[in-house]
């Protein structure tokens, strides 16, 4: 058998699914796109999740990749036996509803037996339980003897992952011979040690579970297989482990020859060598998908990753720094199958000699604290270091806390790491709770405050909306960084950019940054300090890098949206001089493709005519198809020409002069129509005032006047169709209606006061009198305040003169009313003092008028009582 080495066999395997009608597809980024169920892509079908749920359309429906892949469940253990890497490349052919188990089985064997050449004898195949039609196809289309056919149970063969596409799978093992095993009688395929090798795996996507455990049959059946690379490369190569195959081995050798080692002489020595091999490969691929280095996800991975690597490189005794030194070698062994690697090569070595600088600057420290805090344990008999202690290694030092674990698991202590969690769940929110941090100046202090002074943005989009330029600086939301990647939100500054930041009311430009490799969605584009321009958003697709060439397109639609309202500001700020005089200033204003808000000084609210006529003015100039030139000119020649400068604003030397026909001239640097006709046609929508002398015109114009036509012509229809009419009847039908209310309001009103008479009954047997002066306490029930007015005027007329109090429950609550007639109140009556003093009873309070007031109380309970007092009341106020 040939041993081909692993840049071939990637070869091989990919044109001999070629050659099976696949297309052969370019390894997916380790970073997932819209896939937050993963932090790095840990298998070959993960990228191909929407072509299998079926979201999206695969480009062909037989297709194969190579998939770098990186797995760091386990970090802390890697290294320690050479059975596991953080990286490894999966081969793997795919089908979406094209052919099924028979092809599959056959193109696996053909590929392992006649194009690799292994040893068809050595070759075990293992099914799922009872999947008998793969059984045949291995007995008997490959015929392969029942006895060498393996049936394994659910746990094995089975591919499920919670609700979703699953089935069985069909696995084929490699028996590597006796020096590799372990020797006990009965070891065979599914033994633990390292005879009988997993070699490919393939899984029939048949069933749906409905994640209740019911299975049905899935119309598209699928074909999802895997083979590590590495681990073929075992097998074809003889050797005995995945670091011993032709790349990696060139790789340790790079290592020991730094360290001035051997392999396979010490444990130690081999398991720290195993470390800085696998981690500087899978930290090479990571930055070459434009992960970086920090403090949480997949950057935090990529940290604990370097700085394991790094403190494992000083414990083999390599001098100096080495890691972007390894990683050419990483990129010479794998830049075969992954050409990107030598394109990125700069960024790549950058970002580990910056991330290498950092942690050497505060190891040396770490490991002496880490040495005392050592000894302070012996000294306490523990052998456990406090959450506390771990946690100022993290957060001084930049100890990851499975680097502090290891150090110390080494010498037989542990880490109380539910303590460590607390204390960063501390941090966590005393960051959150601190006020944001200002500069001198009384500012932010934000990111963009650390880029380099010297960096600048020349705005270009005056002419153009699409624009190529240079990446000069990227950040995430808190730091400066050499990579932005899928899913990211950043910031991006460029040489050049058409982009129009949010300046002089004019709200921002949106769009995109596209590149080969990358998208990056703009939402806001921003001035920073220093003639700078930050595009704020967020990575939709692929990477950036600094110094990468990208297009910028700016949306075109939203662009001349905002030009429209922008343009028709100026005919606004000149209709308004016109109509209300030459003291109008513009005292500010917004600009969306929305709307437009203009503010302005002047004294007094603008008269309906006056809106009419500025609407009339502006409308008048759009229909006039005024053309709109613009000009750089210097301020003083500027003012020369009549241009309107806005007050408190500051000008440079030079001023862009913004003129319309003969109308309006003005300084601005926003983004205008290039004539007036395409604003379309303008209205005032509101005009109100928000300080002294300052008033508000809100506006719109073209689409966002349209828009709010229909908007209003839909409410119109709406309210026609609930007052049973149409648009053109429904005045009429109000009036008619409004009419109709009237009169059934006075309806009720009559039929109010004769329930509340009935409710009463005849009560004039119920008069009293207190020193010569009438006085009718009574009760109605179920009347309201209104009711109980109308009742008092009808028991005056009965009554002549004298004095009423009703008291009515209604709805749980209580409502007095008192009147006292002319005579009453010469007599000392007072009908406000009265409620006062009666009111308390019934649980409320009031008062009001001599001759007339009113309560409310939440106690029926006193009603009685409140009536019965009336008279005691009455009789200290009669003189």
């Amino acid at each position: 058998m040939q041993k081909y080495g692993v840049n071939e066999l990637r070869r091989m395997f990919l044109e001999f699914f070629e050659s099976k009608g696949h297309l052969a597809m370019k390894s997916f980024s380790l970073v997932p796109h819209n896939d937050n169920s993963l932090l790095l892509i840990n298998s070959g079908m993960a990228p191909l999740k929407p072509y299998f749920t079926g979201q999206e359309i695969p480009p062909r429906r037989r297709v194969c990749t190579c998939q770098k892949c990186i797995r760091t469940g386990d970090i802390e253990n890697i290294g320690k036996t050479a059975r596991h890497g953080t990286f490894f490349e999966m081969l793997g052919n795919f089908s979406f509803g094209d052919y099924f188990k028979t092809e599959a089985i056959h193109w696996s064997w053909e590929f392992l037996t006649e194009v690799v050449g292994l040893d068809p004898n050595r070759l075990y195949p293992s099914i799922y339980l009872d999947d008998e039609e793969a059984f045949k196809i291995w007995n008997e289309e490959i015929g392969i003897p029942a006895d060498r056919i393996f049936r394994f149970g659910r746990e094995d063969n089975f591919w499920e992952h919670g609700a979703g596409p699953c089935g069985p799978c069909s696995e084929i093992y490699y028996d590597r011979g006796e020096k590799y095993g372990c020797g006990k009688p009965g070891c065979t395929v599914g033994c633990d040690c390292d005879r009988y090798i997993e070699v490919w795996n393939n899984v029939f996507s048949q069933f749906n579970n409905d994640g209740h455990g019911n299975y049905t049959d899935l119309i598209q059946k699928n074909i999802d297989t895997g083979m590590g690379l590495e681990r073929l490369a075992v097998v074809v190569q003889d050797v005995d482990s995945l670091f011993t195959v032709d790349t990696n081995k060139a790789l340790l050798d790079r290592v020991c020859e730094l360290a001035g080692k051997e392999y396979q002489k010490d444990h130690e020595t081999d398991v720290s060598l195993r470390i800085v091999t696998d981690h500087i490969k899978s930290c090479t691929f990571m930055i070459s998908d434009g992960i970086m280095p920090s403090n949480e996800g997949r950057g935090y991975v990529l940290r604990r990753l370097l700085r394991r690597a790094a403190r494992h490189g000083r414990k083999l005794g390599i001098e100096g720094k080495f890691l972007a030194n390894l990683s050419d070698t990483v990129i010479a062994l794998s830049k075969d199958g992954y050409p990107e690697l030598e394109e990125k090569k700069a960024m790549i070595f950058r970002v580990l000699t910056e991330e290498e600088d950092k942690f050497n600057k505060t190891i040396d420290q770490g490991l002496a604290i880490l040495s005392d805090m050592e000894e302070n344990m012996k000294k306490e008999g523990s052998s456990t270091l406090s959450g506390a202690d771990a946690f100022k290694l993290y957060d001084t030092y930049g100890f990851p806390l499975d680097l502090t674990k290891e150090i110390l698991e080494e010498k037989n202590f542990e880490v109380d790491e539910e303590g460590f969690a607390a204390c960063m769940k501390e941090q966590k929110e005393k960051a959150r709770k601190a006020r944001k941090t200002t500069n001198y100046m009384g500012a932010d202090v934000t990111v963009y405050q650390s880029i380099d002074a010297s960096i600048t943005t020349e705005f270009v989009g005056y002419d153009r909306l699409v624009h190529d330029s240079e990446i000069t600086v990227l950040t995430t939301d808190d730091e400066i960084v050499e990579a932005l990647t899928d899913g990211q939100h950043g910031t991006i500054l460029v040489k050049e950019t058409p982009f129009y930041a949010t300046m002089g009311g004019q709200q921002a430009d949106i769009g995109t940054i596209v590149s080969a490799d990358g998208e990056f969605v703009v939402e806001d584009t921003i001035k920073l300090q220093g003639g700078k321009v930050g595009h704020v958003g967020r990575m939709v697709k692929g990477m950036f890098r600094t110094g990468e060439s990208v297009t910028l397109k700016v949306d075109e639609n939203n662009r001349a949206l905002t030009a429209r309202n922008h343009s028709a500001t100026h005919l606004l700020h000149k209709a308004l001089r016109t109509v209300l005089g030459e003291h109008v200033e513009q005292a500010g204003s917004l600009v969306t493709k929305d709307r437009l808000r203009f503010d302005f000084t002047h004294f007094s609210a603008m008269t309906p005519e006056e809106i009419k006529k500025v609407e009339e003015i502006v409308n008048r100039e759009i229909r006039a198809s005024l053309p709109v030139n613009t000009e750089v000119m210097k301020l003083e020649d500027a003012k020369k020409t009549g241009a309107m400068a806005l007050f408190g604003e500051k000008y440079g030397e030079s001023v862009r002069v913004v003129k319309m026909g003969d109308f309006s001239t003005e300084l601005c640097g926003g983004t205008h129509v290039s004539n007036t006709s395409s604003i379309s046609s303008f209205k005032i929508l509101s005009e109100a005032g928000i300080a002294a002398g300052v008033r508000r015109i809100e506006a719109l114009t073209s689409d966002g006047l349209i828009r709010h036509y229909e908007q209003v012509e839909s409410e119109l229809h709406e309210a026609a169709a609930a007052a049973k009419a149409t648009p053109a009847d429904l005045t009429a039908k109000i009036a008619a209606m409004m009419d109709e209310i009237k009169a059934l309001h006075s309806e009720n009103e009559k039929l109010k006061s004769k329930l509340a008479k009935e409710a009463m009954g005849d009560v004039m047997d119920q008069v009293k009198e207190v020193k010569g002066v009438k006085v009718l306490a009574v009760r109605a029930d179920g009347v309201d305040m209104n009711g109980l007015r109308n009742l008092g005027d009808q028991l005056k007329e009965k009554l002549g003169e004298g004095v009423i109090v009703i008291a009515s429950v209604l709805d749980g609550k209580v409502n007095l009313m008192a009147t006292a007639t002319d005579g009453a109140l010469k007599s000392g009556a007072h009908a406000g003092n009265l409620i006062k003093a009666i009111a308390g009873l019934v649980g409320g309070g009031g008062g009001g008028r001599p001759n007339m007031a009113q309560a409310g109380g939440k106690n029926p309970e006193g009603v009685e009582a409140a009536l019965a007092k009336v008279s005691e009341v009455l009789e200290g106020q009669i003189k």
